[in-house]
């Protein structure tokens, strides 16, 4: 079963308001004209998708990461074992592992509106026939705050209820506001002191302009 969400309100720098000219020139600088011309596509897509319903807001943004992404390792992309790039660092190397989508999906969806109420970076073990399960990351979007969410996965281009995602056993999630383990209803923790990984990739996203 998957994971409930009830938040408490805690205090967190929303992506509403980034600066994109600044992470565009950025992309420009860092990574060459493809990289500054994704992050333009990237704005119009934002733009385009800012009056639709949740619901359409959450095909476009997954659509656009999935179809434009290569999914590699970060031993591949980074020479590291776990690294979590910035949405800005994502779509500069063009590639990246389910962290980096799950993240990207998460800051934009922010930026249309959606918030941290509505969505969770779920960790995951995924099963593939009889391999052993592997650690996975999705992004799940909670309609209401005990509804059962929508994953949002760079693996298959369709998004889905958990309970049609058998093959997706939950570990623990989180998000701007809270973490949570197990089955458990309430944040056990501030996600910021407990993953240095995401502490880190949230510092860095303020460098980028996010």
């Amino acid at each position: 079963m998957f994971f409930l969400l009830v938040l408490p309100f805690l205090i967190f720098q929303s992506f509403a308001s980034p600066d994109l000219d600044k992470t565009q020139a950025l992309a420009l600088e860092r990574y060459g004209t493809h990289a500054a011309e994704t992050v333009a596509a990237w704005r119009q897509m934002i733009e385009a998708s800012r009056a639709l319903p949740d619901l359409d807001k959450l095909t476009k943004v997954n659509t656009f990461f999935n179809r434009r992404h290569l999914f590699q390792d970060d031993i591949i992309v980074w020479q590291q074992n776990d690294y979590w790039a910035t949405p800005l660092e994502f779509i500069g190397r063009g590639a990246g592992d389910c962290e980096d989508f799950s993240i990207a999906k998460y800051v934009t969806l922010q930026m249309l509106g959606i918030g941290n109420d509505k969505l969770r970076m779920i960790y995951v073990r995924a099963q593939s026939g009889s391999l052993k399960p592997i650690a996975h990351m999705v992004l799940g979007y909670y309609e209401e705050p005990t509804a059962e969410p929508k994953l949002l996965d760079n693996l298959i281009s369709s998004i889905r209820p958990a309970s049609q995602r058998p093959d997706l056993t939950p570990v623990f999630s989180f998000n701007g506001e809270g973490l949570w383990v197990g089955g458990a209803t309430t944040s056990v923790a501030d996600p910021t002191a407990r993953l240095s990984r995401w502490r880190d990739v949230l510092e860095r996203m303020r460098q980028d302009g996010l």
